[in-house]
């Protein structure tokens, strides 16, 4: 027994350090957490920010009542970041497919991403994935899910958001809570995306008034998003036949060049989305965008099935979304 024991914390030596780790980190954020309540009748807290809080409080019951989004208790407590990330992403892929390297974790299956409190921590990893050779992407992240079985704070980072786009996040992540299948992140995300995307378009609607300066804000904001992840997931068509054409026999220079010239061929056209008129700084340019096949695992993640969700929505359900959710999540097991 004793022996079993012991092989088994060796084979999973890492999982139970990354689980420790992550378990930590959440921890440190639960324990310093402060009920809205306080924060709403604390002087020392400036307008701007109860305003947001208050505005959260509106989403997140518009969620509820308005969408049939599962009630919670998540959003009613705060952390304060104080200027700090506090989650970091990772994403790998293959040098030639832009396909995720995934993660499998007990009860919620497999994930094309990998979060870590501890940034040390990630880009060690990181490194070890591209001294094999693959492609890493690190990213962060603005908030995330417990999947109700503790409560999600509101990030102080999260105040820094337009009202369209704190909709959408709130949305989103309110989503995971009411509808997430395991082994399958594109289709959560896609869903948690289209929810969003959508219900934030309601609520500014509802709130604000279908000509305030809110919506046109959002639906800019929007517009521009789409073009771009539409391009992407395009860019990550034509990587894929690009690699579909490299032989066994294709030196690796050759192919190194190939791919090169694809993702800044990529790049270059992004400068034409909606007529040039979002045209990309230059450095934008120089960051490193779309430099690797990483990158677009995101988009297809996140933006792949949107027009399957929006296409059933209407045609189906003629834009009646509680009908619509309650569908869902009889179609899909949900955790």
């Amino acid at each position: 027994m004793v022996v079993a024991l012991v092989s088994l914390g060796v084979l999973y030596h890492d999982l139970l350090s990354y689980g420790w780790a992550q378990a930590k980190g959440q921890i440190h954020i639960l324990r310093n957490t402060k009920e809205v309540s306080e924060i709403l009748q604390d002087p020392a807290y400036p307008d701007s920010v109860k305003q947001k809080i208050r505005l959260i409080q509106e989403i997140r019951h518009f969620g509820i009542d308005s969408l049939g989004l599962a009630p919670s208790e998540n959003y009613t407590t705060f952390f304060d970041q104080e200027g700090k990330k506090l989650m970091w992403l990772l994403t790998v892929s293959g040098p030639y497919k832009v396909e995720a390297v995934k993660w499998k974790f007990p009860l919620i299956g497999d994930f094309p991403y990998k979060g870590f409190f501890d940034s040390t921590r990630a880009y060690e990893e990181k490194a070890v994935f591209a001294k094999k050779g693959y492609d890493t992407n690190m990213g962060e992240a603005a908030a995330w899910s417990m999947l109700g079985y503790l409560r999600d704070p509101i990030l102080s980072g999260m105040l820094e958001k337009s009202e369209g786009r704190l909709a959408n996040l709130i949305l989103h992540e309110l989503t995971h809570g009411t509808v997430f299948v395991k082994d399958n992140m594109e289709l959560n995300e896609n869903l948690a995306s289209f929810v969003g995307d959508w219900g934030a378009k309601k609520f500014l609607v509802q709130k604000y008034g279908p000509d305030s300066p809110q919506l046109k804000k959002y639906l800019l904001q929007m517009e521009y998003h789409d073009a771009w992840a539409r391009h992407m997931l395009r860019g990550a068509m034509q990587l894929d036949s690009l690699y579909a054409t490299f032989g066994r026999s294709l030196p690796a220079t050759q192919k190194a060049a190939a791919k090169t010239k694809a993702l800044q061929r990529i790049l270059a056209t992004a400068d034409t989305l909606l007529g040039g008129r979002f045209p990309l700084d230059e450095e934008s340019k120089k960051s490193g965008i779309a430099q690797n096949n990483a990158y677009f695992i995101s988009y297809k993640t996140y933006r792949s099935q949107q027009n399957q969700f929006l296409d059933e929505f209407i045609k189906q359900f003629d834009e009646d979304f509680p009908k619509y959710l309650k569908y869902l999540k009889q179609k899909y097991p949900t955790l």
